[in-house]
């Protein structure tokens, strides 16, 4: 890379890139609520919110991976020409 050259940064994220994680997040609070309603009706009603938290606590660090890698993968570094700066 050039050292004088100016650099343009260019994010091609879209929605439809993302949709499915949106809806992955989605699946994972209902199951999580389903879970916690399954469990209130026990004779212990903090394993149900146990339960909730553990599946919310371990799910989202996954989730957030791979939101992030994803807006990474669309992030690009463009030179800009001579006309633009």
């Amino acid at each position: 890379m050039p050292a004088n050259t100016p650099y343009s940064l260019r994010c091609t994220l879209t929605f439809g890139d993302i949709y499915g994680q949106v809806l992955a997040w989605m699946a994972v609070i209902f199951v999580s609520l389903a879970a916690g309603l399954g469990l209130m009706g026990s004779s212990r009603p903090l394993f149900a919110l146990v339960g909730v938290g553990l599946i919310l606590v371990l799910s989202l660090p996954f989730l957030l991976f791979a939101f992030v890698t994803t807006l990474l993968n669309h992030i690009s570094l463009e030179p800009k020409e001579a006309s633009q700066s």
